[in-house]
């Protein structure tokens, strides 16, 4: 079962909390929450800004705690994305602008200034001798003015939430260090802390803001194509007043702002927003395009095929927003280990204060120099207990993961998967669709009057090609599809015109008559009971047959003209993507198919898999996956996510490769395109992730570690803490952050076509 609450769509509310600086910030905001009546339970998410609430209470007592708790709030209405606008502010790009536009820093930057006097001669210049009560008034009133913001929300942290939060244990420090007589200590470590916090806050808000840019691919307005009188107008409108079958124009360089289907024009479109490819797709009558892909050069003239809350990007922002929601088992432990971290150190800073004075006599407060006391190292534990870095190394790094996939065409469902596909030992692949491109090319044609060596074109057998293609094209099959589309590639579809009186003679083939002659296109045993064919096609035939390629014959008023061959080819990018795998380390590549054992072998040859399992029922593919698991571990599934579901839900990890709605609905992991180059790339992210958030982790434990053994040795201070904690949660932030610009995947190999033989 995954981290996510299983809440029922009629009690659930979902809210967009804004002010967060930290992940301890959400945490003060859950358990307020939580404490309502008729809240059964709530879940929020930092990375999001996300807070989901089930049970009866109204959404004025929700918004009304979280604005008490020092926080904004705005409800997301049903159907929307969390990220849409509420009351997000401008994201601000620059730390100062950021600093300069909260009350709260402003407050910390001139609370500076009143601080620098204590600072230059108790802490930096302290043999001097320069002492004053001024001086201690000043550093008193810029504790005060810093830590007003911070005090406040240790109040409602203890009122309202019941909560021993970071704000509490610097209130407690700064407090205590004042008792004592440490007045700079007690300011720096406010100022630094609030400083701290504004940087965690714009990091996060910068991590935030990259995840929100896929939500600005999504035009909000379309050209519409309205009947009127007799003539079509253009009329602007909103893309959610479209509906399925209206008519929009997207003139040259513009966003597509719908999925459709193109009615006319043509034009080369930038589709890398949705699956990462960085080639132009050349698009024309009947091609499909997506939301949010670039028109070229060509105004398209398209059909609505969605609605704007089904469209491909749409699925693609809700995906990465319940991504976000789903906690991976890492994230899971470490909020887990979080909450006895904190408590536990405060026990420990208990027992510092007490043991060395109760047992060995030894000065709770030193009144000739107050960092010397142990009650000021008790106090400086309690700064060291600040969790902000140990909780965030892990979400950020891996929401980056999911954004930078999600840019890349590939689509993680959770920080689970990421974690999942990082461990996988051994791949298994479907073969139609997936290794293979799922439906029949023309692979081979040879007239009967071709004299020249095999592999080399003629007029005679583009001829041929043609003449089929006049028929084929009055059919719907998806030899006829075949036929068709090499036709076009050839430059040969218009040499003669579309059939008339086809007829499907069934289970043998069609016939139809072109230009005044009758056509016949049938399979082998069909002409072998009624037209003559030359015994060396009949041989050349046979071996054709023996690779799994589905042959037609062609005749003219009952002559024999020659043969097209047409088979489901390999994907260009099968083999490199599989090569990749392998120079990656995993060498356990499994083909499973349902095809005969000889014909599986000659894709296997052909794309490099390590093993294949052939004669293979739907049920014998789950089987198959498990088998693999007991021998390797964890495993991925690769399917077209169409009839590879129970195979893909048994493997550790299922990966759909293309942008339909069930290879999306149906997999763990999506891969976009109909291309295998983004798997390799899939699992380098997911590896480099998973590295990222154990350096982090470890990392945060070695510094805390440190600055507590200093701390014990009286040689640590507070704003010493502070400062080591303020740099390791902007250190882990970044360091997760630099999965963003991780590079992608290698273009993709130009489409081969059959050659004639």
């Amino acid at each position: 079962m995954n981290d996510t609450l299983a809440i029922n769509e009629t009690t659930e509310r979902r809210f967009r909390v804004t002010g967060m600086d930290c992940a301890n910030c959400a945490a003060s905001i859950q358990t307020g929450v939580a404490r309502l009546a008729d809240v059964d339970a709530c879940e929020i998410n930092f990375t999001s800004e996300t807070l989901r609430v089930n049970g009866a209470a109204p959404a004025a007592a929700i918004v009304a705690r979280v604005e008490e708790l020092g926080y904004g709030i705005d409800e997301i209405e049903p159907g929307a994305q969390a990220g849409q606008p509420g009351r997000q502010p401008p994201v601000q790009h620059n730390f100062l602008h950021y600093m300069t536009s909260r009350r709260d820093t402003q407050l910390a930057l001139l609370a500076t200034l009143l601080l620098l006097p204590g600072l230059l001669f108790d802490e930096l210049l302290p043999g001097l001798g320069v002492s004053s009560p001024l001086i201690n008034l000043a550093s008193v009133a810029a504790m005060l003015l810093a830590g007003s913001s911070v005090m406040r929300n240790a109040w409602r942290s203890l009122r309202i939430a019941r909560q021993l939060n970071i704000s509490v244990l610097m209130s407690i420090a700064a407090i205590g260090a004042v008792i004592i007589g440490a007045y700079t200590e007690a300011a720096v470590v406010m100022v630094l802390f609030v400083i701290g916090e504004a940087l965690e806050g714009f990091t996060a808000e910068r991590a935030r803001s990259s995840i929100r840019s896929l939500m600005s691919l999504q035009p909000a307005e379309a050209i519409c194509l309205v009947p009127e009188d007799g003539r079509i107008i253009e009329l602007l409108v909103n893309v959610s007043a479209l509906n399925v079958g209206d008519r929009i124009l997207v003139k040259p360089g513009e966003r597509i702002p719908m999925d459709g289907r193109v009615v006319s024009g043509a034009s080369a479109v930038n589709q890398a927003p949705i699956t990462g490819e960085s080639r132009l797709i050349d698009k024309q009558a009947g091609a499909e395009v997506f939301a949010s892909s670039i028109n070229g050069e060509g105004a398209l003239e398209i059909e609505v095929t969605h609605l704007a809350e089904d469209n491909t990007i749409s699925r693609m922002i809700r995906m990465v927003e319940e991504a976000q929601e789903q906690r991976a088992p890492t994230q899971r432990f470490i909020d887990r280990f979080s909450q006895y971290y904190t408590p536990a150190v405060i026990v420990i800073a208990a027992l510092v204060a007490l043991i060395p004075t109760v047992v060995y006599g030894l000065p709770l407060v030193d009144a000739a120099d107050p960092t010397a006391g142990w009650l000021y190292r008790a106090l400086t534990l309690l700064v060291v207990a600040c969790p902000c870095a140990l909780v965030i190394s892990t979400p950020v790094a891996l929401v980056s993961a999911i954004s930078n996939g999600a840019r890349n065409g590939v689509l993680f469902k959770g920080g689970v998967h990421v974690e999942n596909l990082a461990k996988i030992k051994a791949i298994a692949f479907d073969k139609t669709g997936t290794l293979t491109n799922g439906a029949p090319s023309v692979v081979a044609y040879r007239s009967v009057d071709c004299i020249l060596p095999d592999q080399v074109a003629c007029d005679h057998c583009d001829d041929l090609l043609a003449l089929a293609s006049a028929v084929e094209r009055r059919a719907e099959h998806p030899l006829a599809r075949a036929v068709v589309h090499e036709a076009a590639v050839r430059g040969v579809s218009d040499l003669y015109p579309a059939a008339s009186g086809v007829a499907t003679l069934t289970g043998r083939g069609v016939t139809g008559e072109v230009s005044g002659q009758r056509i016949a296109i049938g399979s082998h045993s069909f002409f072998d009971q009624s037209i003559p064919h030359p015994s060396e096609h009949c041989d050349a035939l046979t071996a054709v047959d023996a690779q799994g390629y589905s042959t037609m014959l062609v005749s003219r008023n009952d002559s024999y003209q020659g043969y097209i061959a047409a088979a489901d080819t390999v994907r260009p990018s099968s083999r490199a993507a599989l090569a990749e795998l392998k120079r990656m380390g995993l060498h356990h590549l499994v083909m499973l198919t349902g095809d005969n054992a000889a014909t599986a072998q000659i894709v296997a040859d052909e794309v490099g898999v390590s093993e294949t399992l052939a004669n293979c029922l739907p049920e014998d593919k789950v089987d198959a996956v498990r088998t693999l698991q007991a021998r390797y571990g964890e495993i991925a599934m690769v399917g077209d996510g169409i009839n590879d579901a129970p195979a893909l839900a048994a493997s550790t990890v299922g990966i759909a490769i293309g942008n339909t709605a069930q290879a999306m609905e149906t997999a763990d992991v999506t891969l976009m395109r109909d291309s295998l180059l983004p798997l390799p790339f899939a699992i380098r992210l997911s590896r480099a992730a998973m590295r990222t958030v154990k350096v982090n982790v470890a990392f945060s434990l070695l510094v805390k570690f440190v600055v507590f053994v200093l701390v014990l040795a009286g040689t640590g201070t507070m704003w010493m803490a502070v400062l080591a904690d303020v740099g390791m949660s902007l250190l882990v932030t970044l360091n997760g952050m630099r999965l963003l610009r991780r590079p992608a995947f290698p273009a993709e190999p130009e489409s081969m076509h059959g050659a004639t033989t």
